[in-house]
């Protein structure tokens, strides 16, 4: 059973009476939402489409920290935004002029990314939950509560508290109402009056009155579980740092229960997702990232959503775009295969099945390779039509779409990042290494040439002869020189030690071609 499939059977077992099962996740826009935070939001959608499976009503929310305070400039971004450094997300203008703000910008991005791997929370911005007075009511009631708030925050720590520091503690910040940012000192909250007083840095000085301010929010680790109750949550996952006995999942799960009434929700944590080579965690702000956008110029949804799936959340991995990519496809398009035939069972298929989409290839069946198509591009300048024709050619069935579609990543993958798999088809014979072969290899080589010239051989028998070629009695040292047999003709051909399967590099390059290389 998958691992998504056992978190959805133990809510329905924890929760029998419930009648919408409410999945959270969450992320805060402080850049471009990478792979890394990704790992957040898909694993809460592969949960909520196990309930659904199981008949259950599931309303799954994601929600958008975008009051939060802007706390550093990212790498990309114009360094002059350090000067908004401390307004809340929602404040900061757009880096590049095309959305309401800096926050809107990075949720519209990560938004329309989520689209393509139809994955449809419903979005909540918590800028316009708190501006709107929603939270006011508990707003108020942390603040009536904040001593004994203080004093679980404390229980978490190894350093001593104090009755000074303890009056001192309010579980809000507060953005000022002049300069915006939340440089601000709380001076006094009158419970009565339900009011805060506050000076800022800028040197503003200010009462609020809380059931009418829109510029107040609670301390992150008791924003959390106060949202638990609101929302009603049963599931939400998190990443390792949270998860520590100290974490914040920990101290929110406490003041859930003893400050808001409520038991918190099943909590999944989530190992960190590396790049492939390196041992640095993913981060906005570094640009040390790669966006889903990045991997789907080189991998269809699919593909993405089961490198997730296939990994037990508490498993760490890393992504790659170097040879790892042709694994991956070459892995992908195996376990469908074996989908179709019905011989694919227990966590791979639960895996594979939560990864498809509604237009997915793998029920109806898809006859196209991307490490077939990315080796036979190259060679024929990209030509589409060309391609086309050799898989027409070849009678193998195709979506016209869903071919332009593979072979527009695998031309991106190539350009962007696999440049030495620009291998082309050799214009002039290369005589010196032809004239470094052995007599067994030029006798091999014009065998070989003998049956290019023969035109009544279809690709079965040509196959067939080719092999027979290096026909030795012990089977493994065949093997062996048909191996090296094939890296003659790359060679001589491409240039390089491998290449597509020979009919294929046949058509591409033309027997006349081929036999102007080979034939010395």
């Amino acid at each position: 059973m998958h691992w998504a499939e056992k978190i959805a059977n133990r809510l329905i077992a924890e929760h029998p009476q419930r009648q919408t099962y409410v999945c959270a996740s969450g992320i805060s826009p402080s850049g471009s939402v990478h792979i890394g935070n990704f790992r957040e939001v898909v694993t809460t959608a592969f949960v909520a489409k196990a309930l659904r499976r199981a008949g259950k009503e599931v309303r799954f929310i994601f929600s958008w920290d975008d009051f939060d305070r802007f706390r550093k400039v990212p790498a990309h971004i114009d360094p002059g935004f350090a000067q908004y450094i401390g307004l809340p997300y929602s404040k900061v203008p757009c880096p590049y002029g095309c959305h309401a703000s800096y926050a809107a910008h990075f949720e519209s991005e990560f938004e329309q990314a989520l689209q393509v791997f139809e994955i449809e929370p419903e979005f909540i911005y918590q800028s316009r939950e708190y501006q709107s007075g929603h939270y006011h009511p508990q707003i108020l009631h942390a603040l009536r509560r904040r001593g004994e708030i203080y004093d679980i925050l404390m229980s978490f720590k190894t350093g001593g508290s104090s009755a000074d520091e303890r009056a001192a503690f309010y579980p809000i910040h507060l953005y000022c109402g002049q300069c915006g940012k939340d440089s601000t000192t709380i001076l006094d909250y009158n419970d009565t009056a339900e009011t805060v007083a506050y000076r800022c840095g800028c040197g503003h000085c200010d009462t609020v009155y809380i059931p009418q301010a829109d510029n107040i929010k609670l301390h992150w680790k008791i924003d959390w579980p106060m949202r638990w109750q609101q929302e009603q949550v049963v599931f939400e996952p998190g990443g390792r740092d949270h998860s520590s006995e100290t974490g914040s999942y920990n101290v929110a799960a406490v003041i859930a229960e003893q400050i808001y009434g409520y038991s918190p929700p099943m909590y999944e944590p989530y190992e960190f997702i590396s790049i492939k080579g390196s041992f640095a965690k993913m981060s906005s702000s570094s640009g040390h990232n790669y966006t889903p956008d990045d991997l789907l110029r080189v991998y269809a949804p699919e593909n993405i959503l089961f490198l997730f799936a296939k990994y037990q959340p508490n498993a760490a991995f890393h992504i790659g775009l170097d040879e790892d990519v042709l694994r991956n496809y070459a892995e992908f398009e195996r376990y469908a295969a074996g989908a179709r035939a019905g011989t694919l069972t227990g966590d791979l298929a639960g895996a594979l099945e939560l990864s498809l989409r509604s237009d997915s290839p793998v029920s109806a069946g898809s006859n196209v390779s991307f490490g077939q198509v990315a080796s036979l591009l190259p060679l024929i300048n990209f030509d589409r039509g060309r391609l086309r024709e050799m898989f027409n050619r070849n009678n193998v069935e195709i979506d016209e779409l869903r071919l332009q579609r593979v072979a527009d990543r695998a031309e991106y993958w190539i350009r962007n990042w696999m440049p030495h798999k620009l291998v082309t088809i050799q214009a002039s014979p290369n005589y010196a290494y032809y004239h470094s072969l052995t007599g067994v290899e030029l006798r091999w080589l014009r065998s070989l040439c003998s049956l290019l010239r023969s035109r009544e051989l279809d690709e079965a028998q040509l196959m067939t002869e080719i092999y027979a070629i290096c026909y030795h009695e012990d089977k493994k040292t065949m093997r062996i020189q048909q191996k090296r047999l094939f890296t003659i003709v790359y060679q001589l051909v491409l240039g390089a030690e491998e290449g597509p399967r020979l009919p294929w590099l046949i058509q591409a390059a033309g027997t006349e071609q081929m036999l102007n290389l080979l034939d010395l």
